[in-house]
């Protein structure tokens, strides 16, 4: 996993809710390549990390927010992010951005409730 981009917090917990700040396809400070599918499927290896390091798994995940530079990878996105949550079905809402950090396809942030 590598360090912030910027002056954040990877993952904050809230009471029963653990925040996950947008994450890229970044791997020991090095982009994925493999496009949009290769990025989130890294992008989520980093939220399942960050989930795991406080003691919560993908499962718990209630809500994500995706943000895509091409609406076109929508497809490819899906099958990355079907991979990683198996049959649990967040609520999600998928935002096209001109831009995003390091020149990143998708950045993905999430919301997790974990019962203390």
């Amino acid at each position: 996993m590598s360090s912030p981009v910027g002056p954040y917090s990877p993952v904050v917990r809230a009471g029963e809710w653990l925040v996950c700040s947008g994450q890229v396809g970044l791997r020991d400070g090095v982009l994925m390549g493999g496009g949009v599918r290769g990025q989130a499927r890294q992008a989520l290896a980093n939220v399942r990390e960050l989930l795991e390091g406080e003691g919560a798994a993908m499962t718990d995940v209630v809500k994500t927010t995706v943000f895509l530079v091409h609406m076109g990878d929508y497809g490819p996105l899906n099958e990355a992010y079907a991979e990683a949550f198996g049959d649990h079905r967040p609520a999600r809402s998928a935002v096209a951005v001109s831009a995003l950090p390091l020149g990143a396809l998708v950045e993905i942030e999430v919301w997790a409730r974990v019962p203390e």
